[in-house]
This record gives C-alpha cells, sequence and structure tokens, in this order.
C-alpha cells in the first residue's frame, strides 16, 4: 500500500471510529440526562454543551497554528478519553453537572481535532486527493450516524450511561494511535503567530475559498430553516407518525454516505466552488420534493437531500485545504466550520416560528436562497492575479 492510501486509510478509520464514540455519547448524555432529573429542559441543554464551544473556533484555531498539530490532536484526544471515562462517578442527579462538564469539555475538543485534523491532511495528501478523502470521511462519518445511536442506546438500556461512556471513552486513544501512525511529507511547523485579522482576511479576500465557504453555509444554515416544517408535513400534512421521522432520518444518511463517496470526483472535475454550487441546488431540489403531498416524495427528498448537504460541506472544507496557506491552517479551517454550521443556531428557532405560516414556506424559502446563493457562486467573476492570469483549481479548469 503507498503512503497516500495508507494515510486516507487512516483518516477514514479515525472518521469512523470518532463518529461512532461521539454520536453515540451524545445521544445518551440526553437520556443519561433526562433520566436522572426528569427535566426535558435540562436534557435539550446537552446538545448545547457541544456546540456552543463552536463560537470560540478563530481562537481555538490559533492554537493549532502554533503548536506542533499531531502532537496537539493526541494529546487532545487522550485528554478527551480521560474525561469521558470520568462520567463514570456519575451515581445520581447529584452528579449531573459533571455530564454538563464533560460535554462542554468535549465541544471544545472537538473544535481543536477539527481544525487539527484538517490542517493534517494536505501534509499527509497530494492536493488532487483531498476532496476525495474528504468525501470518504464524510461518507464514514455519516455512516456512523446510522449505526451509533442505536448501539449507544441499546448499551445504556443494558448497562447504563456509564458504560457507554467506557466505550466512548476507548475512541479517542484509538483515534491518537492512528494519528501517530500518519506518514506526513512535511512536519508543520510554525514559527510565526498569525493573528487572528490574517485567518479572516485570507477567508474573506481570497473568493478560491470564500465562495465554497458560503455556499456551503447558506446550504446548511437551510437546512436549519427547513426542520420543524419536515415535522409539520409528516405528522400534521400527511398524518403519519412521528416515527416516520426516523424513517426520513434513515434515508438522508444513506444519501449523505452516496453523496460522500463521489464527490471528490466532482471536485476534481469541476473544482470546489462549482461543487458547492451544484450541492446547493441539489439541496434544494430536495426541499421542494418534500413540498409534494406524498410520503415517497417526503422520502426522496431526504435522500437528494442527503446528497447535496455533503457535497457542499466538503467543497466548502477542501477549498480551505487546498488554498490556505500551511500556517494559517487551523485558524482558517476553525473558522470556516463555525461560519458553515453557526448559521443552524438562528435558522432552527426562526424555522420553528415560521412553520406557523404554513407547512411548505420555510422549505420553498430554502429552496429559492440556495438557488440564488448557487448562481450567485456559479456566475461571480474569476478572481485574477498579480501576475495578471487566472489561478485554476488542482484537476480544474475554473477557479
Amino acid at each position: 500500500m503507498s503512503v497516500m492510501r495508507r494515510n486516507a486509510a487512516i483518516f477514514v478509520t479515525i472518521s469512523l471510529v470518532a463518529g461512532f464514540g461521539g454520536t453515540a455519547m451524545n445521544l445518551v448524555a440526553g437520556i443519561w440526562i433526562l433520566d436522572l432529573t426528569d427535566s426535558v429542559s435540562l436534557a435539550g441543554l446537552a446538545g448545547l454543551c457541544v456546540y456552543a464551544p463552536s463560537l470560540a473556533a478563530p481562537w481555538l484555531g490559533g492554537l493549532v497554528d502554533r503548536l506542533p498539530r499531531r502532537r496537539l490532536v493526541i494529546v487532545v484526544d487522550l485528554v478527551l478519553s480521560v474525561l469521558l471515562s470520568t462520567l463514570l462517578l456519575v451515581r445520581g442527579r447529584d452528579q449531573v453537572w459533571l455530564i454538563f462538564a464533560v460535554l462542554i469539555a468535549k465541544g471544545f475538543a472537538y473544535v481543536l481535532l477539527d481544525a487539527g485534523e484538517s490542517a493534517l491532511l494536505p501534509a499527509a495528501l497530494p492536493p488532487e486527493a483531498l476532496g476525495d478523502v474528504n468525501g470518504w470521511r464524510s461518507s464514514a462519518q455519516e455512516g456512523m450516524k446510522l449505526v451509533a445511536p442505536l448501539a449507544g442506546a441499546g448499551l445504556y438500556a443494558w448497562r447504563g450511561g456509564g458504560t457507554v461512556a467506557v466505550v466512548s471513552a476507548l475512541m479517542p486513544v484509538v483515534a491518537a494511535i492512528l494519528y501517530a501512525a500518519l506518514k506526513l511529507n512535511t512536519v508543520p511547523a510554525v514559527a510565526e503567530r498569525p493573528r487572528l485579522k490574517e485567518g479572516l482576511r485570507l477567508l474573506v479576500g481570497d473568493p478560491r475559498i470564500r465562495t465554497p465557504v458560503l455556499v456551503a453555509a447558506i446550504a446548511i444554515g437551510m437546512s436549519g430553516l427547513g426542520n420543524a416544517s419536515v415535522y409539520a408535513r409528516v405528522t400534521v400534512d400527511l398524518g403519519l407518525p412521528s416515527t416516520f421521522l426516523g424513517v426520513l432520518g434513515t434515508a438522508q444518511g444513506a444519501g449523505s454516505i452516496a453523496g460522500g463517496l463521489i464527490v471528490g470526483r466532482i471536485i476534481a472535475w469541476r473544482g470546489a466552488r462549482a461543487t458547492a454550487a451544484v450541492g446547493a441546488v441539489v439541496f434544494g431540489a430536495g426541499c421542494l420534493l418534500q413540498c409534494l403531498p406524498w410520503w415517497p416524495a417526503m422520502v426522496a427528498g431526504s435522500v437528494v437531500i442527503g446528497i447535496g448537504l455533503p457535497w457542499a460541506l466538503v467543497a466548502g472544507l477542501t477549498a480551505v485545504q487546498t488554498y490556505t496557506p500551511d500556517h494559517l491552517l487551523g485558524r482558517v479551517s476553525a473558522t470556516s466550520t463555525m461560519l458553515m454550521f453557526g448559521p443552524i443556531a438562528l435558522t432552527n428557532p426562526l424555522g420553528a416560528a415560521v412553520v406557523h405560516l404554513g407547512s411548505r414556506v420555510a422549505l420553498v424559502t430554502a429552496a429559492v436562497v440556495v438557488c440564488v446563493a448557487a448562481a450567485i457562486a456559479a456566475f461571480s467573476t474569476r478572481p485574477t492575479y498579480p501576475s495578471g492570469r487566472t489561478q485554476n483549481r488542482v484537476g480544474s479548469s475554473t477557479p
């Protein structure tokens, strides 16, 4: 096996083990808190604890740019394992605070690991392989979203939250061992200390990075806008049981796995900007399918949405990894991730309010917004560089 294939296999395996442990623990944490406190509100805060640290992503990404990246992700994984193990101390309501504390720490660890891994990828793989490997990693993560919730819930029902915590604590140890096994072409060691504004200036100023990231942010944000509408379409308009939402979730996961497997080829063929635009349009088509008055259309729409969202997301990630200078990779990766996923915090509650205007309003709005964004991205001016020539993407004739 070549070094490139070996490294690619390691990154995909890391996505599998991290996705399994993280998804299982995130689900079980909410159930565990609910069982201990009988409070739905407190259980709902479990997810907030995990995602709130992403607001500090630009500053946390700066650590990735200032420290040895491989060593950083290994240490973070090992510390995370120890913290998860402390959940064995939870015995009753009085220890619920420990679950919340570990979830917050887990959120900070996620930001550092995401930024660190994204910064390590260009040192482990050639530029032309980034799109494929990012797509495979996306498929691995989505695959774990189909398996881990069921496994985590079953293990919790059988042996309790402490057992799930132990299993989840083993996953970062495996990931740390895999990071140590990577063969890096270069060791990203940074002498200078870039300021926050340098990373932001690059992210905003370089259209090769800015456009795919913004399209991905809009598409992901619009997915949050339509969540409440999907619930209303299923339970009110179609008169189906709420459990049908599980079918839609599985259908979207299947679409995400398929979309992740082929997105790298599309990026190599047409470039990250065009791929993000196409992904947004495909996502919009899925939203419109879910407006049709038949349950098979809802299922088909979920599959199509599952295909389109990873295309936009992977295009944004690949653009960051391809065009960001090494000394800014951690900062720009973390900031771009915050930009792509941050809008959900606003669009999700907005969608819950808009659903009172009609179950289709948010879905149609999402489709229109993403198609407009895709059109602007597709027909925007090609960037010209100091040499007077337009710089092309790796494996593409368009910027």
